[in-house]
């Protein structure tokens, strides 16, 4: 079963958004929240759009609006993922 870790994912959205300076993204960030790492909503839309393309996968906006750190964007990304591979 296919799944996303948190190095692909802080890849993609300094892909979509770039990264602030400011902050330490080589600490444990799992738990951050996406605001504190300079992220907003715009950001992790793209970032969806980009995981989709790049995984063939659907995520649900709601979901993905609903996650406050990359910890619950990362599981919210793999249980579309599985649910796809079934």
């Amino acid at each position: 079963m296919p799944t996303m870790d948190l190095t692909e994912l802080m890849r993609i959205l300094r892909d979509c958004a770039g990264q602030d300076e400011s902050v330490d993204f080589e600490g444990d960030i799992a738990d951050v929240s996406f605001e504190d790492l300079g992220y907003d909503s715009l950001a992790l839309l793209q970032a969806a759009g980009m995981t989709e393309r790049e995984h063939d996968v659907r995520l649900d906006d709601e979901a993905v609006a609903a996650a406050t750190t990359p910890r619950e964007l990362l599981s919210t990304i793999n249980q579309s993922m599985a649910a796809e591979s079934l």
